[in-house]
C-alpha cells in the first residue's frame, strides 16, 4: 500500500457553498487527491473536508486549501456557534494503513511552516505535532478565539506562535496544525431551546471537566432549528465506546426533562466504532466481527491473491524478493493476529470484565498493526527492487550519471526507511501483546507467548534489514535511522523480557 494519509481541515464557513465548493476544487486539483467527504453546518458556520493521497500530495493540496480559504474567507465578519480562530481553522493529518503517526507529525510541521513562510499566518501545532504539552488540547491552542487571540498576540510571551509572524492575520486569523489517530465528531440534538442545558451535559460528559476519558463537548444553540445540540469529538471510541457516550447523555438528558431527538455524525467514522454500538443494543452474544459479510468477503479476497505456500515458495525462490525484510514484517503480523485472537478470547467473559476496556484497546491496537505490517511485506519487495532498478539506469552521460546518483539516494533511503517501520510497527505490536499476555483469558497465555517471540523477531530481522542498508545513507539521515532501529531494539527486547514474564508467571497458576 502507498504511504496514504488523510487530511481532515476545518474552515470558518459553512453557509456560503459557492466558497466551500471552490476550496474543495481547490484541494482536489490534483487527481492524486481523492475527496472523501464534505460537510457544511449552517449554525457552527464551519465545513469539514476530507481528502485523502499520498503523503507529499496531501500537503499541496491542504496548502492549496489554505490559500483559497484565505482569500475567500474574512474572520472579521464571522459569526457562528462554533469556537474559530482562522478562516482555516484547524488543519490535522491523519495516518492512514501502514502509514506511522510519527510520518504525519512531520508532514503536520512541514505544512505549518510553509503556511507561516508562506502565507504570512501565525501557526500553533497541537496534538502529537505539539512542541509544547500546554498545547496539546486544541481547546488549550484556540482559547480566546479570533478576538482573543488577536489581543494576546506579541503581548503575551505564551500565545507566540509555532511558526509564521507573531501577529495574527487580520482576516485569516491564525491555524492550528497537528496531527492525531482517527476521531469521531459525533452530535447530539436535544429537544429544547435552553442552551444551558446543553451546556451542563456538555460540561458533565466531557474528559476536561470530569467525565468520560476520551470526550471533548461543547453545547451550542441550533437557532434555525430551534433546538440544542451538543457537539463532540471522540478522539478514542474503543476507550470509551459511542454507545456509553450516548447513554450518559441520555441519563443527564432525562434528569433535565428534554428528549434526544436525534443525533448525527460528521465526517467519516471508522466501521468498528458503529458495529460496537450493534453489538452493545442488540446484546448479541458471541458475536465475531468475521461474521459481517463485507469482513468475510475482503479476507477472501485477500487470500485469494496468494497462499501461505506460495508466498513459502517465493521466499524460498532464487529471486531475492520476498526476502528478510518481508518475513520480517510477517512476523510482526502473526504476532498481532495472535494478540487480536487472545483479546477476542478475553472480552466478553464475565471473569475478565474488569479488564473489557484494556482488552478492546489492545484489540484495536493489534488489528491496526497486522493491516500495516501485512502492508510492509509488499511494500519491502517493492523498496528492494526500486532499488535494484536504480542501480540499473543509464549512465551513458553526466545528465544520466546525475540522475541515476539521486534515484540511488532515494531508493536506498527507502530501502531502509521502510524495515525500520516494520521494527517499530513490532515494537508496537510488543505492547499490544504485554497487554493481553498480562491481563487476556488465561487459557490463551501460550499464544500470547508465541506472539512475543514472532513480534520481537520481527523487530530483530528489520534491524537487520536497516543496518545492512544504512551505508548508502546520507549522514544526517544515517544517524537518525541508526538512533531509531537502536530504540526500536532496545524497547523490543524490555517489552519481550516482560512478555515472557507475565507469560511464565501466568502458566504456572492456569
Amino acid at each position: 500500500m502507498s504511504e496514504l494519509v488523510e487530511c481532515v481541515p476545518n474552515f470558518s464557513e459553512g453557509r456560503n457553498l459557492s466558497v466551500v465548493r471552490a476550496i474543495a476544487a481547490e484541494i482536489s486539483s490534483d487527481r492524486s487527491v481523492r475527496l472523501l467527504d464534505q460537510e457544511m453546518n449552517a449554525d457552527h458556520n464551519r465545513c469539514v473536508i476530507t481528502f485523502v493521497g499520498e503523503a507529499e500530495a496531501v500537503v499541496e493540496a491542504a496548502l492549496r486549501g489554505v490559500r483559497k480559504a484565505t482569500e475567500l474567507i474574512d474572520l472579521r465578519r464571522h459569526r457562528g456557534e462554533h469556537p474559530r480562530m482562522g478562516a482555516t481553522d484547524v488543519l490535522p493529518f491523519v495516518p492512514i494503513g501502514s502509514t506511522t503517526l510519527e510520518r504525519c507529525v512531520g508532514l503536520a510541521r512541514r505544512a505549518g511552516e510553509r503556511i507561516g513562510e508562506e502565507l504570512k499566518i501565525p501557526v500553533f501545532l497541537y496534538e502529537a505535532a505539539a512542541r509544547h504539552p500546554s498545547r496539546q488540547n486544541l481547546a488549550d491552542v484556540r482559547r480566546g478565539e479570533f478576538e482573543g487571540l488577536a489581543r494576546e498576540m506579541g503581548t503575551n510571551p505564551e500565545r507566540a506562535p509555532d511558526f509564521g509572524p507573531p501577529a495574527i492575520h487580520p482576516s485569516a486569523g491564525a491555524v492550528a496544525v497537528g496531527a492525531r489517530m482517527p476521531l469521531l465528531a459525533f452530535n447530539v440534538n436535544l429537544g429544547t431551546r435552553d442552551v444551558e442545558i446543553a451546556k451542563r451535559i456538555a460540561k458533565a460528559i466531557r474528559f476536561q471537566t470530569g467525565g468520560l476519558r476520551y470526550v471533548k463537548a461543547l453545547g451550542f444553540e441550533l437557532k434555525e432549528r430551534g433546538i440544542v445540540q451538543i457537539s463532540m469529538n471522540l478522539v478514542n471510541t474503543w476507550g470509551t465506546p459511542v454507545q456509553r457516550v450516548f447513554a450518559l447523555i441520555k441519563d443527564e438528558a432525562d434528569r433535565h426533562g428534554v428528549p434526544i431527538v436525534g443525533s448525527e455524525v460528521v465526517g467519516l467514522v471508522v466501521q468498528d466504532a458503529l458495529i460496537d454500538v450493534a453489538e452493545h443494543y442488540l446484546r448479541i452474544e458471541n458475536f465475531s466481527r468475521d461474521q459481517i459479510l463485507e469482513n468475510r468477503l475482503a479476507r477472501s479476497i485477500g487470500a485469494a491473491e496468494q497462499t501461505v505456500a506460495e508466498f513459502l515458495d517465493d521466499v524460498a525462490s532464487s529471486a531475492p524478493t520476498p526476502g528478510g525484510g518481508s518475513v520480517s514484517a510477517l512476523a510482526g503480523a502473526l504476532a498481532s493476529a495472535l494478540s487480536t485472537m487472545v483479546a477476542r478470547l478475553t472480552i466478553g467473559k464475565q471473569k475478565y470484565a474488569e479488564h473489557e476496556t484494556r482488552m478492546r484497546e489492545a484489540e484495536a491496537l493489534a488489528e491496526t498493526l497486522r493491516s500495516e505490517l501485512n502492508d510492509l511485506v509488499q511494500e519491502d519487495a517493492r523498496a528492494y527492487e526500486s532499488f535494484r532498478s536504480a542501480s540499473r539506469l543509464s549512465q551513458r552521460t553526466p545528465e544520466e550519471i546525475a540522475l541515476r546518483e539521486k534515484a540511488m539516494v532515494e531508493a536506498a533511503r527507502n530501502a531502509t526507511l521502510v524495515p525500520l517501520r516494520t521494527a517499530e510497527a513490532s515494537v508496537r505490536a510488543l505492547e499490544a501483546t504485554l497487554a493481553v499476555a498480562s491481563y487476556g483469558n488465561v487459557n490463551a497465555v501460550s499464544d500470547a507467548g508465541v506472539a512475543a517471540w514472532l513480534a520481537r523477531s520481527g523487530v530483530e530481522g528489520a534491524a537487520l534489514n536497516v543496518r545492512i542498508n544504512l551505508k548508502d545513507v546520507a549522514g544526517s539521515e544515517r544517524d537518525e535511522f541508526e538512533s531509531r532501529i537502536a530504540r526500536a531494539v532496545a524497547r523490543a527486547k524490555e517489552l519481550h523480557e516482560s512478555c515472557a514474564a507475565q507469560v511464565d508467571r501466568r502458566m504456572q497458576t492456569a
